[in-house]
């Protein structure tokens, strides 16, 4: 199938049609504002660190974004969470009731909320059996209303990355949005797929500070896309939807390069030795390839030793209700001293 990607064909008409709200400070993007007086937003005027309503691009965090993964400001959007992106995707592109997009379970089950929230049919177009999209079952799956396909990479629950062939298949062969979810990249050895954003004009990424970073609590997602997508984004975006807390945070954690490093190290050595004791656990039957910061395992029964663990204090996720996923537990990799307690428990279980 020949891609014809054409981003107008894909935006709803009420969106191309609508004005964007336009919020007191969008005008002074550009301009220096130290020795200017605000009179315009019906603020607070004493001074108190957030008084003031926040910038609605978030230009500086976008900047220090934009440098680290070397792309242009206008091809980057923050929201309130990747939830908040993932929800602007389906406003932007999926019109209710007549729209569908795919997702591939087991996957991230916001992607099947939003659908339903959006009144967008989603298509579930199970994994196969190693967890790698169905490219055959895919395209088949797709019709004239499918605005966007769904790939989790780094996949949660199952803690693969989906490979690069069919990623690019379905990249150059669905004329629709291809939204790959990073939750987890910086867990990975692989490479982002951000790099491929100037030339696959239906690419879009999702990321957020929430693992990696450290930054749950602050709630930030980012997307990143051709300039085109990200423009009509920004129209439906509400004004002020990144706070000036959570902005200054981000910034202060995004340029400690450094310690961001260390801590992913750390984890991702903690995840490989966590691999190692698995083996020795014997109610694990299979212990499931890992790129994330966290093990999918097999366990004899998962309801059973979910309640044990609980028992014992350590709150881990049963995800044996998820599709190919019956007796499965998830097991996001802690501290040191958290991972051997969990060690611990598991062994006395044996």
């Amino acid at each position: 199938m020949e891609n014809k990607f054409d981003i107008n064909s894909l935006v709803r008409e009420n969106v191309k049609a609508m004005k964007p709200y336009s919020s007191a400070r969008d005008e002074f993007e550009d301009f220096d504002t130290a020795d200017m007086i605000f009179l315009d937003a019906n603020e607070n005027p004493f001074e108190n660190g957030v008084n003031r309503y926040p910038d609605p691009q978030q230009a500086s965090v976008k900047s220090v974004l934009a440098n680290q993964n070397r792309v242009a400001k206008n091809q980057i959007l923050l929201g309130n969470g990747s939830d908040e992106v993932l929800d602007l995707l389906f406003r932007a592109f999926c019109e209710p009731k007549i729209d569908n997009v795919i997702t591939l379970p087991p996957t991230y089950g916001m992607y099947g909320v939003l659908a339903n929230l959006n009144a967008v049919e989603n298509r579930e177009v199970l994994l196969s059996n190693d967890f790698q999209p169905q490219l055959e079952e895919i395209m088949k799956a797709v019709n004239k209303n499918t605005k966007m396909i769904f790939l989790c990479s780094p996949n949660n629950p199952t803690g693969n990355t989906f490979s690069e062939e069919s990623v690019q298949y379905l990249l150059d062969n669905f004329n629709g949005l291809v939204v790959i979810d990073e939750a987890y990249i910086d867990f990975s050895d692989k490479v982002s797929w951000i790099q491929k954003i100037n030339t696959a004009p239906n690419l879009i990424i999702t990321q957020t500070l929430s693992k990696a970073y450290g930054l749950a609590g602050i709630r930030l997602g980012i997307c990143y896309a051709s300039a085109a997508i990200i423009a009509v984004l920004n129209k439906i975006k509400p004004p002020y939807n990144v706070n000036e807390l959570t902005q200054q945070r981000a910034l202060d954690r995004l340029e400690n390069t450094k310690k961001i490093k260390e801590e992913i190290s750390l984890i991702i050595a903690q995840r490989e030795e966590l691999l190692k004791v698995l083996n020795e656990v014997n109610f694990v039957s299979t212990i499931y390839t890992t790129e994330a910061n966290f093990i999918l395992i097999k366990v004899d029964n998962a309801n059973q030793r979910y309640d044990e663990l609980i028992a014992k204090g350590i709150v881990i996720r049963n995800r044996t209700t998820q599709p190919l996923c019956e007796n499965t537990l998830r097991l996001t990799i802690g501290t040191a001293e958290e991972n051997q307690k969990l060690i611990a428990a598991l062994k006395s279980l044996n």
